[in-house]
C-alpha cells in the first residue's frame, strides 16, 4: 500500500534536492582545508613548506572541479525530461539516485584532479535528474492550495544537505591535525563517501510512494489516477468532490492533449508555448545570476578576505548555512498566501542593497593582496575592523533574503508554468539553464575575483535589478490555482497574444481553493465558469 500523506510524501522526494546541497558544501568546505589544497596542489608553492599552505589548483582549474558538477546537471537536466515522459516521475527519481551512487564512490576514490572531475560530471547528471523531476512530480501530486509550500520543500532540502555536509566535513578536517605534509585525504574523502547514504535513503523510500496523477492519466491509467488522488486528496474517501472535480479538470486536459501525443523540446519553443517557456527559463537563470551560489561554493575564499583563516573559517562560514536554513522556513510557510510575484520582486530588491553594499565595502576600504592571501588568487583583497564586519553581515543578508524568496519560489513556479504533456520536458528545460548559469558562474567566479575582484559583486547586484523589472512586467501569479487554470490563464482570448493575462493583472487564489478542497465546491465552480476556456491552436497543430 502507497503512501498518501502528502507531507510523508514531500519530505521523501525533497531528499534529491539534498544531494545537491550536499555537493554545494562538499566543495565550499575542502577550498578552506590544506588536506585538499594540498593533495591537489597546482601551485609553486610545495606542501612541504614552513608554513604548510598550498594554494591548490589554480583559479581557473578549481572553477573547473566546482562547475563540473553543474556541466553534468545541465546534461542530466535535459536527460530527465525524455526518462520522465518514458518511465514515470517516480522512476526517473529513482534512476538519478543510482547515478548519485556510482559518482560519489568515484569521487570519495579520487586519485587526481581528471577523476575528481569526471565525478563530479556523474553526479551533476544525477543532480539534474533530480532537481527536474522531483519539483514536476509534487506539483502534480500536491493539493493547489499549498502546491508552493511542497515544492518550496525541495530549496528546504538543499539547505539542510548544505548545512548537515559542512558540518560533516567541519568534523573530518580536524583528522590529523590536517597535516599537510601527510596528506590527510580522510579529511575530505570521508564526507564524500557520506553522501550516498541519502541516496540510498531516497530510493528505497521512493518504493512506497505512488505515481504522479497527472503522469498516469496522461498513459490512460485512469483507475490508477483516481485512487492515487483518492488517497492523497481525497483521505481514501472516492466520493470526495474534490477528487471528483480535479479528476473531471485532468481529463479535460487530456482531452485537448490527445491530438498532441509526440511531444519533443522544440514544441516548448513555438508561439504559443515561447513565452512560457522563456519565464521558467528565467527564473532559473535568475536564481544563479543572483550570485547565491557564489556565496555557497566560494564563502570560504570570502571570509579569507575578511580575516578569518583555517578552521574558524569553517566554523564563520556555517553561520550563513544555519540562516539559510532557518529563512527558508518562512516561504514554506506563506508562500502560497504571499504569492510568487511578491516574494520575487521583493527578494531582488534586498538582494541587489546588498551586493551594492559589498561592492561599496570592497572599493573603499579593500587592500589588494598580490598573489592572493595563501597563494590563493581567488582571495584577492583583503579587509580588516569595521568594513570586514560590515562584508561579513552583508553577506549573511543577502542570504536571508534569498532564502525566503527566489530561493523555494524558482523551484516552485517552473512546474507551474507548463501544460501536462510538456510539464515535463518544459521544467528540464528551465532547469537545464539554471545549470548551464551555474556551470559558468563557477567556472568563472574564482577567475573574476582574482582580475577584476569588488566588481564581481557589482555585477551581481545589477543582475538583481534587473530581474525586479523582467518579474514585476512578465512574471504572472500561479499561487492557488490548479494546473489546469494556471493553462487556462496563459490562453486567455481577452489578454495579451502569446501570453496570456497580463502578469500585473494576475491574483493570488490560494483562498478559494482551499475552501474546495475542504469540500465547499460550488465556490470554486462558479468561479470557473468565469475563466476563459481552453482551445486549441492551429500553430500548435501544424508540424
Amino acid at each position: 500500500m502507497a503512501i498518501g500523506n502528502i507531507y510523508v510524501i514531500a519530505a521523501v522526494s525533497v531528499v534529491g534536492g539534498a544531494l545537491f546541497g550536499f555537493d554545494i558544501s562538499s566543495v565550499s568546505a575542502q577550498l578552506a582545508e590544506q588536506s585538499y589544497l594540498c593533495y591537489f596542489n597546482q601551485d609553486e608553492n610545495p606542501p612541504t613548506t614552513a608554513d604548510g599552505h598550498c594554494g591548490g589548483p589554480r583559479s581557473l582549474v578549481q572553477g573547473g572541479i566546482t562547475a563540473s558538477m553543474a556541466a553534468g546537471s545541465w546534461l542530466g537536466a535535459l536527460i530527465s525530461g525524455p526518462l520522465s515522459d518514458r518511465l514515470g516521475r517516480k522512476y526517473s527519481i529513482m534512476v538519478g539516485c543510482v547515478i548519485w551512487v556510482v559518482g560519489s564512490t568515484l569521487s570519495c576514490a579520487s586519485q587526481n584532479i581528471g577523476m575528481l572531475i569526471v565525478a563530479r560530471i556523474i553526479n551533476g547528471l544525477s543532480v539534474g535528474i533530480e532537481s527536474a523531476q522531483v519539483p514536476v512530480y509534487i506539483a502534480e501530486i500536491s493539493p493547489p492550495s499549498k502546491r508552493g509550500r511542497f515544492i518550496g520543500m525541495q530549496q528546504w532540502a538543499i539547505t539542510w544537505g548544505i548545512l548537515i555536509m559542512y558540518y560533516i566535513s567541519y568534523g573530518c578536517s580536524f583528522i590529523g591535525d590536517d597535516n599537510p605534509v601527510s596528506y590527510n585525504t580522510a579529511a575530505w574523502r570521508i564526507p564524500w563517501g557520506l553522501q550516498m547514504v541519502p541516496a540510498f535513503f531516497l530510493f528505497f523510500m521512493m518504493m512506497l510512494l505512488p505515481e504522479s496523477p497527472r503522469w498516469l492519466a496522461r498513459k490512460d491509467r485512469w483507475e490508477d489516477c483516481r485512487a492515487v488522488l483518492t488517497l492523497v486528496h481525497g483521505k481514501g474517501d472516492p466520493n470526495h468532490p474534490f477528487v471528483a472535480y480535479e479528476l473531471q479538470d485532468i481529463k479535460d486536459m487530456c482531452e485537448f492533449e490527445r491530438q498532441h501525443a509526440d511531444v519533443t523540446y522544440l514544441d516548448l519553443f513555438k508561439p504559443r508555448m515561447l513565452n512560457r517557456t522563456l519565464i521558467g527559463l528565467f527564473t532559473q537563470i535568475w536564481s544563479q545570476l543572483t550570485g547565491m551560489n557564489v556565496m555557497m561554493y566560494y564563502i570560504a575564499n570570502i571570509f579569507s578576505m575578511a580575516g578569518y583563516s583555517g578552521n574558524a573559517n569553517l566554523l564563520a562560514s556555517s553561520i550563513q548555512y544555519i540562516i539559510n536554513v532557518l529563512m527558508t522556513v518562512p516561504a514554506l510557510l506563506w508562500v502560497d498566501k504571499w504569492g510568487r510575484r511578491p516574494t520575487l520582486l521583493v527578494g531582488s530588491v534586498l538582494m541587489a542593497l546588498w551586493m551594492y553594499a559589498n561592492a561599496g565595502i570592497l572599493a573603499t576600504y579593500g587592500e589588494v593582496v598580490p598573489g592572493g592571501i595563501d597563494h590563493v588568487a581567488a582571495q584577492s583583497m583583503r579587509v580588516t575592523g569595521a568594513p570586514a564586519k560590515g562584508l561579513i553581515a552583508c553577506t549573511y543578508l543577502f542570504v536571508a533574503s534569498f532564502a525566503p524568496t527566489w530561493g523555494p519560489v524558482s523551484w516552485t513556479y517552473p512546474p507551474e508554468l507548463f501544460p501536462l504533456r510538456l510539464r515535463g520536458k518544459g521544467v528540464a528545460m528551465a532547469t537545464s539553464g539554471n545549470w548551464a548559469f551555474n556551470t559558468a558562474l563557477g567556472l568563472f567566479t574564482p577567475v573574476a575575483f582574482a582580475n577584476i575582484k569588488w566588481k564581481s559583486y557589482l555585477i551581481f547586484a545589477v543582475f538583481n535589478t534587473v530581474a525586479f523589472f523582467h518579474v514585476f512586467f512578465v512574471f504572472p501569479e500561479t499561487a492557488g490555482k490548479t494546473l489546469e487554470e494556471t493553462e487556462a490563464m496563459f490562453e486567455d482570448p481577452n489578454g495579451i497574444p502569446y501570453m496570456g493575462t497580463p502578469a500585473w493583472k494576475t491574483k493570488v487564489a490560494t483562498s478559494l481553493t482551499s475552501r474546495a478542497e475542504r469540500g465547499d465546491i460550488e465556490a470554486k465552480i462558479a468561479h470557473d465558469t468565469e475563466k476563459p476556456p481552453i482551445h486549441t491552436h492551429e500553430e500548435e497543430t501544424t508540424a
